[in-house]
């Protein structure tokens, strides 16, 4: 009975994950940072976004009037990869209840 109540729990957080998933809007991998093109003066600076896609390393040049539509990009393309994280702990949990749901009914059978 303890087992159906939790299973149930963790079904209405993965539905919940589900949701939130779907909410996102565009996103792409990155994390901005600024350079400056005269290091040692810190003069001149621009907007670099750097990512690894399909195992490769990338670097583009950001404009600035781009920066709040990238920040938001990268924003959600951290939350999707969370709540990913997220959905597979919860899954993970909810696999074991069952593996013990189906030992404990062998056992007792």
């Amino acid at each position: 009975m303890k087992d159906n109540k939790e299973q149930a729990k963790l079904d209405k957080q993965i539905d919940s994950v589900k949701m939130k998933l779907m909410e996102l809007g565009p996103m792409r991998p990155g994390k901005l940072s600024q350079q400056f093109r005269k290091p040692a003066e810190k003069s001149v600076p621009f907007w670099q976004l750097n990512y690894t896609y399909q195992m490769k390393s990338r670097s583009e040049y950001v404009r600035t009037e781009s920066l709040p539509r990238i920040r938001k990009e990268t924003a959600a393309f951290k939350k999707c990869k969370d709540l990913f994280e997220k959905w597979i702990d919860l899954e993970l949990q909810r696999s074991l209840i069952l593996t013990e749901a189906e030992k404990s009914a062998k056992i007792s059978n």
